[in-house]
């Protein structure tokens, strides 16, 4: 039986493109868009660098530290690189990004609030063991941005900076090339 994730933990998410070669989500560089700290890419590890490949989970609803994360929560991922930023939907995806489906560039936030809903996803497990509702290290699962009312899902897509794996961005489309949009959890 799988341990339920709960608030307060830190986790790596590791992207399923080309059977689990996607890399880690990860910070990497210095963004200049409006309202960011860092680059958002994947990473050949989840240490390339020190926090860079850490997230903290957090309830954008108010749920308590220590409680299950329910399959279909809102949740806010903090980066626990330097003083710690937040994943956030920051402006257009790149042009060539657009020509698949992709919605948002994906970069950090100083805060969860930059935006309404731009650093707060819906997560969602495809499926786990047990069946109890919770979302499982070790679940593969699906976060749904929700800026706009009309969100979109995180993917990779294209290449990435230096030192990095694959750029990062949103879709509207739920993995529109095989496993982009797939993400599994495991402990930091």
């Amino acid at each position: 039986m799988a341990e339920a994730l709960k608030y307060g933990d830190r986790i790596h998410l590791q992207n399923g493109y080309g059977n689990w070669a996607g890399g880690y989500l990860d910070t990497n560089g210095h963004s200049d868009a409006s309202g960011s700290v860092y680059g958002v890419s994947t990473a050949e590890s989840p240490t390339r660098g020190p926090g860079t490949g850490t997230w903290e989970v957090a309830s954008a609803n108010g749920k308590a530290t220590g409680t299950p994360v329910a399959s279909g929560d809102l949740v806010t991922l903090r980066n626990l690189y330097g003083n710690g930023s937040y994943l956030d939907t920051n402006g257009p995806a790149a042009a060539e990004q657009k020509k698949a489906g992709a919605k948002y560039d994906v970069l950090t936030a100083k805060g969860a609030d930059r935006g309404t809903g731009t650093a707060e996803w819906r997560i969602f497990a495809q499926t786990s063991d047990p069946l109890d509702t919770n979302v499982h290290i070790g679940d593969t699962v699906h976060l749904w941005n929700v800026y706009g009312g009309n969100g979109s899902f995180l993917e990779t897509n294209g290449g990435g900076p230096a030192g990095g794996k694959y750029d990062v961005c949103t879709n509207a489309y739920y993995n529109r090339a095989v496993n982009v949009a797939d993400w599994r959890i495991s402990r930091a």
